[in-house]
């Protein structure tokens, strides 16, 4: 028969046909062929380059199979991304967008039979979140790509350097209080006992004499109670220490003290890493044989990252800084100051108070040479390599 002449009716409705979908049974994956009717089809598969296809197909089956399926997949999920994002939608509406491109992957060409078996493949990888309701299978979308993990990354941090001193001064008071409240133990239960009068023949009496007036007296304060004295047998540094209690304040103290809460607003900052410390991981999700394993930071990524050398075994980890800790060393051992007021300084640590959490140190070298500095919280001071 003939071909329709171009610009006839016969013509243009061909071409229709041929641009939009026609059914499934008739269209050949390996050739990517669609024929219109089932004598075409048979034709085609009797055809010299569609056996020279199966043959191909029959050398390596599963990598044709694995490549369908991986197109298949790759362009199911990019509609899923793109269209509808995290939200909550009918994996057949998806489906349906997918094959509404006639040059799309066909599902008999693929691993799955079914769209119930590739969209519990996609929950059983973790892709999407997938549960199936009376009206069918309901899927939403993971994003776990680098640009939106980033994204999330800069969201917290951001919240953290939002916070104000203030809101971290009250943070430190509750952990105290709760410390405390821990410390001290439950509180005493009260006891109540029944009210019993010794003579109940007896009518009650109330006396009201409201002109009673008290005259106070000035009772004499022992010197001891007005003046806090050593006791007996006390050292010199004792005495010393009570004088210096009561001594006041300098205008030279108070400059120090107006110094030290400049330089602990200014050095304090929600990032500590630092080259040459050694430091513990503190994250099972790289495996229980790194968890709290201790190692040495050899490079700072973008001030809260860090690359770091594992003691025992020598690897190498990239990690943020949320799942490191920093090492308390013994005492007579250098540190490294990596946050507070006397951030980046190199000092000597002098003793432990371990109720407090917090250490005192004496700065090991530069100006500050020789100052000691107490109250030193645990994650403001770490452990040096060399130490």
């Amino acid at each position: 028969m003939p071909r329709a002449e171009v610009g006839t009716p016969k013509y243009i409705a061909n071409k229709m046909k041929a641009k939009g979908l026609q059914k499934l049974r008739w269209y050949c994956q390996m050739c990517q062929k669609q024929c219109r009717d089932e004598n075409g089809f048979k034709c085609h598969t009797m055809s010299e380059s569609h056996q020279r296809q199966l043959l191909l197909f029959a050398e390596n089956s599963k990598r044709y199979i694995d490549d369908f399926s991986f197109d298949f997949a790759k362009g199911y999920i990019s509609i899923l991304k793109r269209q509808f994002g995290g939200k909550r939608v009918n994996a057949n509406r998806v489906y349906q967008e997918y094959i509404s491109d006639r040059n799309h992957i066909h599902m008999n060409g693929t691993r799955w039979v079914t769209l119930t078996g590739f969209v519990k493949w996609l929950g059983g990888t973790g892709q999407a979140v997938v549960d199936e309701t009376e009206k069918g299978w309901f899927i939403t979308y993971i994003d776990r790509s680098p640009e939106t993990v980033e994204k999330e990354e800069k969201k917290k941090r951001k919240l953290k350097m939002d916070k104000t001193d203030e809101e971290k001064t009250m943070e430190f008071i509750e952990k105290q209080v709760k410390f405390a409240l821990e410390n001290s133990g439950p509180p005493p239960e009260s006891v109540y006992t029944e009210l019993v009068r010794e003579n109940e023949e007896e009518p009650l009496k109330l006396d009201l004499n409201l002109k009673i007036e008290k005259k106070l007296t000035a009772s004499p304060v022992p010197l001891d109670k007005v003046f806090k004295r050593p006791a007996d047998g006390a050292t010199k540094s004792e005495i010393k220490k009570v004088k210096m209690d009561h001594r006041k304040k300098t205008a030279l103290d108070e400059i120090k003290e107006e110094e030290e809460i400049k330089k602990e607003k200014q050095n304090r900052k929600d990032y500590w890493l630092v080259e040459g410390i050694v430091v513990k991981v503190m994250t099972k999700s790289l495996g229980e044989e790194y968890y709290k394993q201790k190692g040495v930071v050899r490079e700072v990524i973008d001030r809260y990252a860090a690359i770091v050398k594992l003691l025992e075994s020598g690897k190498k980890l990239k990690l943020d800084q949320q799942h490191l800790e920093t090492v308390i060393p013994a005492i007579g051992k250098l540190v490294k100051v990596v946050n507070g007021a006397y951030r980046g300084e190199t000092a000597t640590l002098l003793s432990l108070d371990e109720k407090k959490y917090c250490v005192n140190i004496e700065i090991a070298s530069g100006l500050l040479q020789g100052r000691k500095v107490n109250g030193v919280e645990y994650e403001d001071i770490c452990k040096l390599q060399d130490a």
